[in-house]
């Protein structure tokens, strides 16, 4: 029997490496298929559109928030794996009682790498998840490198500099009500690594609630509309152009910024475009 401990602190013991396992969670599901779970994996959530081959053939157990706990129950999973932020606690407790439940919890680079060597090894794939964590550190490591205020190549720690000059951004995820990205949250943490400066970082909630006001007196420079959970889109920049006719509006890969699994392996290259992109405005 092997004792593995996840994010939150919990211990879950195995006596095999799991051969049936439920991923409650998009960006770790991608993870799981890039790694080579071709067949382990059994089930998913509706969300779960990545890759294409599996949202088309696992089976679905609803969506990450809320269960169904008969389709659960048939596929006889010996490992669920689910996310903090992304889960209901109260959904996931019900989980623990009769399944071995294994949970992220990630706010920065260094969390979503963690948590790729940490599946890695309860997984049977420490090789995998190795190359594709030093892959990550590594494209993560020439991207600060390449910025303006950089000089040399931060050291293999991953102790990454971000920009010196910091463009004041407001980043959204929801319309109706508007809805911003704000402190301890992990697209945060991408958003200082491409230089910008999150100006609703002082609110209580994580996630606010901002009004028109709100935004006007926070004057960001750089608007970023997310396109996900909110499909935000180029016809919706225009409402924001007229909020704040001089800032500059773009809509932003949601996934890119909020997903910590090996979609990481796309950002650095996605965020120097968005760089150049919002510094030619």
């Amino acid at each position: 029997m092997t004792i593995f401990t996840d994010q939150l602190g919990r211990k879950i013991s195995l006596t095999a490496i799991p051969r049936r396992i439920i991923s409650l969670v998009p960006s770790q599901t991608e993870l799981l298929y890039d790694l080579g779970l071709r067949d382990e994996v059994v089930g998913i959530t509706k969300f779960c559109i990545h890759p294409e081959e599996w949202f088309r053939t696992k089976t679905r157990v609803g969506g990450t928030k809320k269960y169904d706990f008969e389709k659960i129950k048939a596929l006889q999973p010996d490992l669920i794996i689910g996310n903090k932020e992304e889960n209901e606690k109260e959904q996931i407790e019900l989980l623990m009682k009769e399944y071995n439940v294994w949970m992220s919890d990630i706010y920065t680079l260094k969390d979503a790498l963690q948590m790729i060597a940490a599946l890695g090894a309860l997984l049977g794939k420490n090789e995998a998840a190795t190359n594709l964590k030093l892959e990550i550190e590594s494209r993560f490591r020439r991207f600060t490198a390449s910025s303006p205020s950089s000089t040399s190549l931060p050291p293999p720690t991953l102790n990454l500099q971000p920009p010196t000059s910091r463009l004041r951004t407001s980043y959204f995820i929801w319309r109706k009500p508007y809805m911003v990205a704000g402190h301890d949250t992990f697209i945060n943490e991408m958003m200082k690594l491409c230089g910008f400066e999150n100006v609703f970082t002082d609110r209580d909630s994580r996630y606010p609630e901002v009004s028109r006001e709100e935004i006007l007196e926070a004057k960001p420079e750089l608007i970023l509309l997310s396109s996900e959970p909110y499909p935000f889109k180029e016809q919706h920049i225009m409402e924001f152009r007229e909020l704040l006719p001089d800032a500059k509006v773009m809509v932003v890969d949601g996934e890119i910024f909020s997903w910590y699994g090996s979609r990481l392996l796309k950002a650095p290259a996605y965020f120097s475009t968005l760089i150049e992109a919002a510094a030619s405005a």
